[in-house]
């Protein structure tokens, strides 16, 4: 099909609309979701680094070592023994020290006095969007809190920032907090959907620009002793890291980029707590230890507690785009592992990504309509296929594109596509069935559209219902008015008497000048009904006319009745005529005894009379008024008649 602008003057209403809606409400979510996809696609190429290693606070420990709440003196050996009995460079612990062990105070105090003997560790704060609680000194802890950043961060962002959202941090226990030598962030950012992709590298809050626990970790280690903020990177001064950021709300932000996991919670090697417990005790009894201190030289230690068995308050699992139970220890391990190799994500702007979704979908619809449906086709997917491939290369590359809205715009292009070659060609029928559909019956008309490649002359024989309706000394009555006052009333007549015969599953076969012939039972309206619904339709008919008199009168017009004939029985219904011309009717006694029935109720001043093969059909449903044997042209022998008074409900 040639694809000429006046087809683009069409969709661009209609389908830039259709487009824009669908962006608009899938974007967010669906780059969301194909960042989930695309990082567990190409997980399998990003292993952790293996300078890293977990110690948890897990099930294991738990039961080997004590339940929980732990004595705050088990941490003590835990940091001591990677502070002086194994050469690791550092120890970061992801957890928070909020209150006394009221049970234990000579453990805290002993855990409070020791903190700060060492000097490879770094602890963890996080930062609230709520108010202190009114029994927090502010003051003091907001001035205590920036002796323990450790490193210089600088500025140099162009464009003004938003005022930070954070308003607190977590209330650290007073004598840890005093002793406590370097503490970091520690805020996982949770998009709207729940899921872990973004970390605060630096957190703005009140007048201080607070590293994460990571970054602190990451300078000790660097020997870096500053770190600059520009608008689109966050760098080191030596040039060594460089990571592309989001700003929000004055904070550095950046997306974390996750390795592969076994066992959907850690992606670093983790060792049990209990173990390492178990081992310090070893060593300083002179015994051999659980675990060799030399796994551990020179390597950065993160430690911290997720276990589920005894304790499901210290339960710390996290949704990210690799796992739905991935463990909080671990995303502050993969941040240090991303700070440590450089290892980032870069994300395309918003821009770029509605680019990329016209240019497939504008693509997409001119291939649709300038090829036959199979070339189409085959264009189409291979565009997916081709795209899919340059956004894995691309996230291999560390640039996160989307990669299911763009497909998704594929088949919304084509849903567009074939819309507008579908409405195009049946506008073209619409058009030719309601003219044609004023002439014929609508039914007929349907049965017609539907059975296209099969009309052909001939029928068949039906068990049926005729009612034949007229209105009475219509002749003398329009003599006496003007034609056009003529056709309002036979339009306003015809208008209120066809809907009536449709809702009575009944079909509007033809009118013949002031009288109507409908047809219940046959073609697409087959029922076993078909007599009483011919009855009611009838009695809805004299009815809807009782109504058109009393407005008639009121407009000057002159009052009308009309009289109705049913006959049930069997007659041909089906095409006749020639192969040029042919004419959906029905033919046969039933036919001519409905209208010679109709006539009677001249005679005998009724208005609705039926034969004795639909009286015989409906009579649990009527109350009649017999008049016997009655001479029907056409019959050899007398029949009755039935008047009907009323329908029985």
């Amino acid at each position: 099909m040639e694809f000429k602008q006046r087809n683009i003057k069409f969709l661009f209403p209609v389908f830039a609309l259709i487009f824009l809606a669908v962006y608009v409400f899938t974007a967010s979510l669906m780059q969301l979701k194909s960042y989930n996809v695309m990082n567990k696609l190409t997980m399998g190429s990003k292993k952790p680094s293996d300078e890293i290693k977990l110690v948890v606070i897990d099930d294991k420990s738990l039961i080997e070592i004590g339940r929980w709440p732990w004595k705050r003196e088990y941490y003590l050996e835990i940091f001591d023994y990677f502070e002086n009995y194994t050469n690791a460079k550092l120890v970061g612990y992801d957890g928070l020290i909020m209150v006394p062990d009221l049970e234990h105070p000579e453990s805290d105090k002993k855990f409070f006095s020791g903190i700060n003997n060492f000097r490879k560790l770094v602890m963890g704060v996080v930062f609230s969007d709520e108010e202190f609680k009114k029994d927090v000194n502010e003051e003091y802890y907001n001035n205590l809190l920036k002796t323990k950043i450790g490193i210089k961060i600088t500025d140099k962002r162009t464009k003004p920032q938003q005022k930070s959202r954070y308003k607190s941090f977590t209330a650290l226990q007073k004598d840890f907090f005093e002793n406590v030598i370097l503490l970091g962030g520690l805020n996982i950012i949770e998009d709207k959907d729940g899921y872990a992709r973004k970390v605060s590298q630096v957190t703005s809050y009140k007048d201080m620009l607070f590293p994460s626990m990571s970054l602190i970790m990451h300078s000790k280690y660097t020997g870096n002793d500053e770190y600059i903020i520009e608008d689109k990177y966050f760098i080191s001064k030596d040039g060594t890291l460089r990571i592309p950021i989001e700003n929000s709300y004055g904070s550095v932000l950046n997306y974390i980029c996750y390795y592969n996991t076994d066992d959907e919670i850690y992606s670093h090697e983790k060792y049990s707590a209990s173990d390492i417990i178990k081992s310090y005790r070893a060593i300083k009894s002179g015994k051999k230890p659980v675990v060799d201190a030399k796994i551990f030289d020179d390597k950065i230690i993160f430690v911290g507690a997720n276990a589920h068995a005894q304790a499901q308050a210290i339960a710390d699992i996290n949704r990210t785009p690799v796992s739905e139970t991935f463990s909080g220890l671990d995303i502050q391990a993969t941040n240090f592992d991303n700070l440590l190799t450089n290892n980032f994500y870069r994300v395309i702007k918003p821009a770029y990504n509605f680019l990329i979704c016209l240019i497939i979908f504008v693509l997409i619809f001119i291939l649709t309509n300038m090829l036959a449906i199979t070339p189409a086709l085959i264009s189409s997917v291979s565009i997916m296929g081709i795209y899919f491939i340059f956004t894995f290369f691309m996230y291999e590359n560390k640039i996160a594109t989307d990669i299911i809205l763009p497909e998704l715009f594929v088949i919304v292009a084509l849903a567009c596509s074939y819309s507008y070659k579908y409405l195009l060609e049946d506008n073209k029928k619409t058009k030719i069935q309601k003219a044609m559909g004023k002439y014929l019956s609508q039914d007929v008309m349907e049965n017609v559209v539907k059975n296209i490649d099969n009309i052909s002359l001939g029928g068949k024989r039906a068990d049926i219902t005729v009612l034949f309706a007229d209105i009475r000394n219509f002749t003398t009555i329009s003599e006496t008015m003007d034609p056009n006052s003529v056709t309002d009333i036979l339009n306003e007549y015809f208008s209120a008497m066809v809907p009536i015969i449709e809702n009575n599953n009944g079909i509007l076969n033809k009118f013949m000048g002031d009288a109507i012939l409908a047809i219940f039972g046959e073609p697409e309206r087959e029922n076993e009904n078909h007599a009483l619904n011919a009855v009611k339709c009838a009695c809805s008919m004299i009815k809807k006319v009782r109504l058109l008199q009393e407005k008639w009168m009121d407009e000057g017009k002159p009052k009308i009745e009309i009289g109705i004939g049913i006959s049930s029985g069997e007659a041909f219904i089906g095409n006749i005529g020639s192969q040029e011309r042919l004419e959906y009717t029905v033919i046969g006694d039933t036919v001519n005894t409905a209208s010679r029935i109709e006539n009677y109720n001249k005679i005998y001043k009724t208005n609705l009379l039926i034969s004795e093969g639909t009286y015989e059909r409906v009579k649990e449903n009527i109350d009649v008024i017999i008049i016997k044997d009655v001479t029907i042209k056409g019959k050899a022998n007398k029949i009755n008649l039935y008047e009907v008074i009323r329908l029985i409900d």
